[in-house]
């Protein structure tokens, strides 16, 4: 078997890609965060904590708006809880892996690590090369952080170069590859259309709602020998 070392490289440089592709949104949570009055503390530990960058984004929003704890706290647990499906999706690999490994890869699961990993079973499942390849996400998100930070303090004009697209960017490149069939494409058009609907009608909650509702169209436009 190839050596840890090795596995843990190829899985690096496999996450490359999306760990560059994430730079800019990392730069942009950081300068977010000293923009809605968080210390540099505060906003690195939102990064090397809670580790999602959607819900750093919406959370400090929150905060800058004034919003209380119950809001902040039920705005992120809905923004994060794919990630429950993610791991539902993943427990067949790693639920016979040692504590010692389920804890760090759950903590390192995102939307990118998914993408990257998701779909490979119990045979092909390799720790190492998931370590690699989560564990270096989450230095270059945070190393981004960092500099969002330095740059916010720095450079006023950072809200100016429009860095918000980025996150539409990173969902764009990992969702569509994801595309194989018509219940994911429905899925997709139906969050699509009702997300852009919903804001133009000013109605709250509208990611919440349009996520919802794609998700039922999903489920029943799902090829029948993939639902239980």
């Amino acid at each position: 078997m190839t050596h840890p070392t090795i596995r843990l490289r190829q899985g690096t440089l496999a996450m490359l890609p999306l760990s560059v592709a994430v730079l800019p949104w990392g730069i942009l949570a950081g300068s977010f965060a000293i923009e809605c009055g968080l210390t540099p503390w505060e906003g690195q530990a939102m990064s090397a904590i809670l580790f999602a960058g959607a819900a750093q984004l919406a959370a400090m929003g929150l905060i800058k708006g004034g919003a209380g704890i119950a809001t902040l706290l039920l705005t992120t647990l809905f923004i994060t809880s794919r990630h429950l499906l993610y791991s539902l999706a993943m427990r067949e690999a790693i639920s016979p892996l040692p504590l010692r490994w389920r804890l760090p890869l759950g903590f390192l699961l995102t939307d990118e690590l998914f993408a990257l990993c998701g779909h490979h079973g119990p045979e092909r499942f390799d720790r190492w090369y998931a370590l690699g390849a989560g564990l270096s996400f989450y230095l270059i998100w945070n190393l981004a952080t960092l500099l969002g930070m330095v740059a916010g303090s720095q450079l006023p004009w950072m809200k100016d170069l429009g860095l918000e697209f980025v996150v539409a960017a990173t969902f764009i490149a990992i969702t569509v590859p994801a595309i194989r069939h018509r219940g994911v494409l429905l899925c997709m058009l139906t969050a699509l259309v009702l997300s852009v609907l919903l804001s133009v009608w000013q109605v709250e909650g509208a990611m919440m709602l349009a996520s919802a509702a794609a998700m039922v169209v999903g489920y029943l436009t799902e090829p029948g020998e993939a639902r239980p």
